[in-house]
């Protein structure tokens, strides 16, 4: 499939979800599918890491490769955003919203993420959600890794039950997996 041919709505509820692991290219797929849309806000899900040079250096390049007209929130506080924003958004990338909560109790954070999926669901425009995959590679010797996967994973089959598309960046390539894949019976 070519993503040129995908059906993108600025006005009707429409989420894409696209996974991938590390430099998979779920980023810059994500950011083409993006350039379609008018009005897009892009949202990134991370604390201003002022001093961290690699983090700064990563930053950066994701900068260069965005349209300048974009408009741009760095936040933690992913309700509000959803909350206020009302124009398309790009989220970079979900995994900020885990670690917000990665101190949470289980049933805190069981119902943090209920009010995201209800408020992702009741959104009247495109979202374009990234999500990194992190349960494919090593198992973490700390309870917080663990945590942090788990976490991510039932988030993220969470809002691939409810997205209109869901991607797989791998290796610099995109595929649509709902149109090679079953739903697992729950």
């Amino acid at each position: 499939m070519n993503s040129k041919n995908l059906s993108i709505y600025d006005n009707s509820s429409h989420i894409i979800f696209i996974t991938g692991g590390t430099k998979s290219g779920k980023s810059e797929f994500a950011e083409h599918l993006a350039k379609q849309i008018k009005n897009i806000t892009y949202v990134a899900l991370s604390e201003n890491n002022n001093g961290d040079q690699e983090w700064e250096k990563k930053i950066k390049k994701h900068k260069k490769r965005r349209p300048k007209d974009w408009k741009f929130i760095e936040t933690t506080d992913l309700f509000s955003t959803l909350n206020q924003e009302k124009s398309p958004l790009l989220i970079d990338s979900i995994g900020g919203f885990v670690m917000e909560s990665i101190g949470k109790e289980d049933n805190e954070w069981s119902k943090k993420m209920s009010l995201l999926i209800t408020l992702l669901k009741k959104r009247k425009n495109t979202i374009i959600i990234v999500g990194e995959q992190v349960g494919w590679s090593l198992v973490s010797e700390y309870k917080i890794g663990n945590t942090y996967i788990e976490r991510i994973g039932e988030l993220q089959k969470n809002i691939t039950k409810i997205s209109k598309e869901n991607w797989l960046a791998i290796n610099g390539r995109a595929i649509r997996i709902d149109e090679i894949s079953l739903e697992i019976p729950s």
